[in-house]
């Protein structure tokens, strides 16, 4: 097999970004979302925050394949490469993670007033946590993130023996997540199923069939739109309706469940969040792209180091979240005020968690150990020419990076 070297890909920094703001306004709003502020005038907005932007998570899910499968499909499996690939997730996602949920248990121990409970009933408690994603609630998506990272060698071995096993890939994918979906509902009863791979292996296997086939989509996602061909223009037009679609019927879905207590079976709920999510996927690829082409530089480069930044933020911002939390007082939930508030601690939860993390990469060299890879533009141990350094600003950096493409 001859070894492709791949061009890296800056639009997916701003695709990150996207992902993250979709996180950060699901976690923001889940308890005014939940039964917190049912009664407000305002609950069909908090809702709507809440429903439309779950598309948070699953999208990373994607890109995690695409990425992975971009990076490694024209390259052999070897011995080294997998010990290299294991290497790099064991330092910067594996340690990050164990870090994240010995910290977060902590917390919450202490929260609870549970510190004084016994030593062996703590450890046990806390290796089922780590073993399921569940020491806090944001942890899953590393959890699963780490399962996929143990299949992906067979998975890349399996698509790269056969071109038939990429065209199918997708269909197999969708296949065996509803297979489980199915399974799972009437027999398994699994609750914490989310905390499985199998429950998105179909994201992951449409980023994997994009990425192997990347140099055919690419046109689509880098032409301007007057130059693109009918078929293609078409083609995003009736994505971004089915998306909107998908997203406003998931949206109204839960609104009748949690407003009026209209509930109806479960697989609905499945079925709209897949539909409504895995178009996301492809529309926020789609922006990223256009973003980085045809937005003002000072929004792509704001955009580009937010996704640098995406992970740690990932890892830290539900603990501003919980301090913001403790603040409310007493705003009353039927006003404007309390959706200001809502904000607010999306607000504060980016903006603190991200001084954070880049202090924390621009100053301490082991920072890598709590909050996963350095970028290379605020790595201290790398001479590099961005704009901190030189002098340059950071959009001036930010146009040199896209001038060389990287």
């Amino acid at each position: 097999m001859n070894i492709v070297k791949q061009d890296r890909l800056p639009q997916l920094d701003i695709y990150r970004a996207l992902a993250i703001l979709g996180v950060l306004h699901v976690h923001s709003s889940s308890f005014a979302a939940g039964e917190q502020a049912l009664d407000s005038p305002y609950y069909y907005w908090l809702n709507w925050i809440n429903i439309f932007f779950k598309f948070g998570t699953p999208s990373f899910i994607f890109l995690s394949s695409f990425v992975l499968f971009y990076n490694y499909y024209g390259r052999p499996v070897t011995r080294s490469l997998i010990g290299s690939f294991y290497q790099r997730r064991l330092k910067y996602i594996l340690l990050p993670y164990l870090l994240a949920s010995l910290g977060y248990y902590g917390l919450t121990l202490y929260m609870n007033g549970r510190l004084s409970q016994h030593p062996l009933e703590t450890v046990s408690s806390f290796l089922g946590a780590l073993f399921s994603g569940s020491a806090y609630a944001h942890l899953y998506f590393v959890f699963i993130s780490i399962q996929f990272y143990v299949l992906f060698p067979l998975l890349l071995k399996l698509l790269q023996s056969s071109r038939i096993w990429v065209s199918w890939a997708f269909p197999l994918g969708l296949a065996l997540q509803w297979g489980f979906i199915f399974w799972n509902k009437y027999s398994l009863h699994i609750i914490e199923k989310g905390s499985l791979s199998i429950s998105y292996l179909a994201y992951y296997m449409l980023g994997a069939y994009i990425a192997i086939n990347f140099e055919k989509i690419k046109p689509w996602l880098i032409k301007p739109w007057s130059e693109l061909p009918v078929k293609h223009r078409r083609f995003t037009g009736l994505l971004v309706v089915l998306w909107l679609v998908a997203a406003f019927t998931h949206v109204q879905l839960w609104y009748r469940a949690r407003h009026f207590g209209i509930w109806t079976d479960s697989l609905w709920y499945e079925l709209l969040w897949n539909v409504h999510t895995m178009f996301s996927a492809l529309v926020l690829l789609y922006a990223a792209f256009l973003i980085h082409r045809s937005a003002p530089r000072v929004v792509a480069a704001w955009l580009t180091r937010l996704g640098e930044l995406s992970f740690a933020i990932y890892l830290i911002h539900p603990l501003l979240l919980a301090v913001y939390r403790r603040f409310r007082y007493s705003i009353p939930t039927d006003s404007l005020l309390y959706v200001l508030f809502i904000y607010g601690g999306l607000l504060f939860a980016l903006a603190g968690s991200w001084v954070i993390v880049q202090f924390a990469f621009r100053r301490f060299e082991q920072s890598w150990i709590v909050f996963g890879s350095v970028p290379r533009s605020l790595s201290p141990l790398e001479k590099r020419k961005s704009g901190h350094i030189s002098g340059r600003s950071g959009g001036q950096a930010f146009e040199e990076r896209q001038k060389q493409g990287s």
